[in-house]
């Protein structure tokens, strides 16, 4: 008995089907994760608001609060650091953080916190490396966000937010993040009234 030859499938018929699977991945299933992770960190940052109001409801120690502040940041998204310097004269002093080590003091201007103290606005880094003037505290940190913290309208401080991801940061930490800190949903005006730094 003579076996039938399998017929041939071109080359061009496989090409064709990598196609297919190419298009549906770009345009249908990853704007569909990028949707869904979109939905997951709104959900996340509704909790965490929550969390880090009733974490600071009642004390008015600057330290402890952005102590738990930081922690309650790195344990809701497992950034590679978080924390807060806070304005001493013309520099930024490091703060309660969670993380590596980290620099000590950052100047007026300089880095991507000293940038937003002197800008006063939040500044997202999608890429450490071709932010002119980064100071590198971490060679692993490749994203950055860094958010102004306000007390009677100065930069008292800022929050800053390392990645170990390229491109971590958005419109949403960056909305959710100035909510928490300029609207005085957790900071309290007391707070900085008994800082030591």
């Amino acid at each position: 008995m003579m076996r039938r030859p399998v017929p041939y499938i071109g080359e061009s018929v496989v090409l064709f089907f990598l196609d297919i699977e190419v298009f549906l991945f770009l345009f249908i299933s990853l704007p569909i994760n990028v949707y869904k992770y979109k939905v997951m960190k709104k959900e996340k940052y509704e909790l965490l608001l929550k969390q880090a109001k009733a974490l600071t409801a009642g004390e008015i120690d600057t330290i402890a609060n952005l102590a738990n502040l930081s922690a309650l940041f790195k344990d809701t998204f497992d950034f590679l650091w978080v924390g807060f310097y806070l304005v001493k004269g013309k520099e930024l002093v490091l703060g309660p953080f969670q993380g590596p080590v980290a620099c000590t003091r950052i100047h007026y201007g300089k880095g991507v916190c000293g940038m937003a103290w002197k800008e006063r606005r939040v500044i997202i880094v999608p890429d450490v490396e071709k932010f002119p003037g980064h100071i590198a505290c971490s060679s692993l940190s490749r994203s950055e966000i860094v958010v102004p913290i306000y007390n009677d309208n100065e930069v008292v401080g800022v929050l800053d937010i390392d990645s170990k991801e390229l491109e971590t940061f958005d419109e949403i930490d960056a909305s959710n993040l100035k909510y928490l800190f300029e609207s005085a949903v957790v900071i309290n005006n007391k707070w900085f009234g008994n800082c030591p730094v």
